[in-house]
């Protein structure tokens, strides 16, 4: 069946909400929310294959060290190994983490799920009730007043459960209630039903009643997720004893959006998974979300400074990779292959160093603000090698930057464009990307910089000496293709000598054209590292050397050139 030519006859859009003096337009996020991981049950009940206790154990201690201090880590009545893993949870989590589970308003299931949290040091228990009129009428056959009732009910049975309960006191309890499918519900219902399951609860300004507004189907765009929270946080009584809270999923791909627009329309805290598993097409993504305001200067209370073993635990409990475009999370987000882009990036950081340098307070104060990286790559536990990466759209600065992370050689412009015409070819012919170790490898065997196997030309020695008027005279003993050679030349320096020699006594012609050379380390017995580009009839070579000694080092550059000529 083909698409539909006329969508409107099948699907409705969305209602709005009348709120035309919405404020949340104006508002900026400047501190983070109450965050609540439902990767071990939300999460977890969405896998293909669900968590091992082991597993769920493993996951559960990295969601601890992370900094979570609201875990939702079961759904007690549905199995055995969820009412065992809750008791797992209780008994293991640090006194300032608080344990919640979730049940439906059904009698027997929330007397089960109560049983689970005995003894727990802070525990919520949180119920939900769908009241959207799809869910209700096709789902539960309930009218609205038979939903508002069962809501209270079931709320005043937990209180007489819990704080209620003389043998439950030792117990920090919080409650937390959900008119499930919240984003297609009737606002002024939603509000109705919150309003009496609050009063049935009775909570204070110390330990507020938790509403949670789930996008349980993600049903419109962002902003009128955040006129609903908006208008409930605005109109909901008491507002100063009631914790708003967020669970939006992933239905439309606007889940990260609809939770940064709904905190600024009131909400207080976000549920969600770590990258965004969940359900469907998933709840909101926790990582990109803290990360979003980390990179704005807010601390959002959460550390993600060693993302790669976020990552790992995710991925081997989970059994779903982390997308390699997921934000922050994903293996390409911070590497670049395109030329333009590498270039940028290269530039940014050496100026970015130019202004720590120059810093009073040894760069702490410098801003962060590179092309293309709204995030420093080690703030999450990421090497700066694996920014640029290089293929056959790369350009000059690509590989350059790898060349100067890994060999500390500061290509000057005329060799990167040279070197980047030997990776394009290379990239080519293998059909993909070159790791660092084969750009490195390319690189000194291209420049003959330590050779693993003889070469035509090979500097074994030589002698400078002055003359009169400044004139200097040169005698090199090489090796050509195994034979031992001497040569002599003279020049006004040594790289003009050792032109002249060759010129003179092995007729090829090096005309040098360039010359440039820098320290490597910052001792003083840094080696020097010399690039010199030179032509020789109608070819244009560079050559590079690296030795203690500068004059040596650009003798090294150009037995590469006489190398590569004879390559050629």
């Amino acid at each position: 069946m083909p698409m539909l030519k006329d969508p409107s006859q099948k699907y409705k859009k969305f209602t709005p909400v009348h709120l035309p003096d919405r404020q949340w337009p104006n508002k900026t996020l400047d501190k983070p929310p109450r965050w609540l991981s439902t990767d071990l049950r939300d999460g977890n009940q969405s896998l293909p294959d669900p968590m091992s206790v082991a597993e769920k154990k493993e996951y559960f201690q990295k969601l601890v060290e992370i900094g979570f201090k609201e875990i939702e880590v079961s759904f007690p009545s549905a199995s055995q190994i969820d009412f065992d893993f809750t008791r797992f949870a209780i008994e293991n989590a640090p006194e300032d983490v608080s344990i919640q589970v979730l049940s439906p308003c059904r009698e027997e299931l929330i007397k089960r799920t109560v049983e689970s949290l005995k003894g727990a040091k802070r525990a919520t228990v949180h119920i939900y009730l769908a009241t959207s009129d799809c869910f209700r009428e096709v789902v539960f056959g309930l009218t609205k007043q038979q939903s508002k009732e069962l809501a209270v009910k079931c709320a005043k049975l937990v209180r007489s459960l819990t704080k209620d309960d003389p043998s439950q006191q030792a117990t920090i309890w919080d409650f937390e209630f959900s008119p499930e499918t919240f984003s297609d519900t009737d606002p002024d219902y939603a509000l109705e039903v919150c309003e009496a399951v609050k009063e049935a609860w009775e909570p204070t300004e110390e330990r507020p009643i938790i509403f949670n507004l789930p996008a349980t189907v993600e049903m419109s765009t962002p902003n009128v997720y955040a006129d609903q929270i908006e208008y409930f946080s605005r109109n909901i009584s008491e507002r100063e004893k009631v914790c708003i809270s967020l669970h939006p999923h992933n239905d439309r791909g606007c889940a990260v959006a609809a939770a940064e627009l709904g905190q600024l329309g009131g909400a207080d805290r976000i549920e969600g998974c770590l990258f965004g598993n969940g359900e469907r097409t998933g709840n909101v993504d926790l990582v990109n979300l803290a990360l979003n305001l980390y990179t704005q200067g807010v601390s959002p209370g959460l550390d993600f400074s060693d993302i790669t073993s976020v990552i790992d635990i995710v991925e081997k409990c989970n059994k779903i990779p982390v997308h390699a475009r997921a934000p922050y999370g994903g293996s390409l987000v911070v590497c670049a292959f395109s030329g333009s882009h590498q270039d940028a990036i290269k530039k940014g950081f050496n100026a970015h160093e130019e202004k720590k340098k120059k810093s009073p307070d040894g760069g702490k104060s410098v801003r962060w603000q590179l092309p293309y990286l709204p995030l420093d790559p080690e703030d999450i536990g990421r090497t700066y090698e694996a920014i640029i990466r290089v293929n056959s759209q790369s350009g000059k600065g690509g590989s350059a930057w790898v060349i100067l992370r890994n060999l500390e050689l500061d290509l000057p412009r005329g060799l990167q464009v040279a070197f980047s015409k030997v990776v394009q070819e290379q990239a080519e012919v293998k059909g993909q990307e070159l790791t660092n170790e084969e750009l490195c490898e390319l690189f000194k065997n291209e420049y003959f910089i330590e050779p693993s196997t003889p070469q035509k030309y090979e500097l074994v020695d030589y002698s400078l000496s002055n003359s009169k008027g400044g004139i200097r005279t040169l005698d090199v003993e090489l090796k050509i293709d195994g034979k031992d050679v001497t040569i002599k030349g003279t020049g006004n320096g040594p790289i003009s000598a050792f032109a002249h020699a060759v010129s003179s006594e092995l007729g090829i012609q090096i005309e040098v054209k360039h010359y440039h050379e820098h320290s490597l380390g910052k001792d003083s017995n840094s080696q020097a590292a010399t690039y010199i580009e030179a032509v020789s009839g109608d070819k244009l070579r560079w050559g590079v050397g690296i030795h203690e000694d500068v004059s040596q080092a650009s003798f090294l550059s150009l037995i590469s050139i006489l190398n590569g000529l004879s390559r050629n």
